[in-house]
């Protein structure tokens, strides 16, 4: 068999080979595109994993609003400065740093 005719098949293959294997690395579903959506699902459910453990933070204070008067006064007297009938409330008023005494 002469020699150019055999590069020639050579080369054909060749393009053959390249041709099958350019959507397997670059195509819709490729290697490429694989690998960029593993690492989207791992940062999703790094996002999912802090999201629930916020949800059960607040599912915890939720249920705790719910069944007890203990944490409503504690939020009334942190967030709003309320206090009870009995109590006596003294306000403490530091002066600036540069004033004098």
């Amino acid at each position: 068999m002469p020699v150019a005719p055999l590069r020639f098949l050579t080369l054909v293959l060749g393009a053959l080979v390249v041709a099958i294997q350019y959507p397997l690395w670059f195509g819709k579903g490729g290697w490429l595109r694989v690998a960029e959506l593993e690492r989207e699902f791992a940062a999703a459910q790094e996002r999912n994993a802090q999201l629930g453990a916020r949800n059960a933070a607040l599912d915890a204070e939720v249920r705790d609003l719910k069944q007890g008067f203990g944490a409503v006064e504690e939020r009334a007297r942190f967030e709003l400065g309320m206090v009870r009938q009995d109590e006596v409330f003294f306000q403490v008023v530091e002066p600036p740093a540069g004033a004098q005494r």
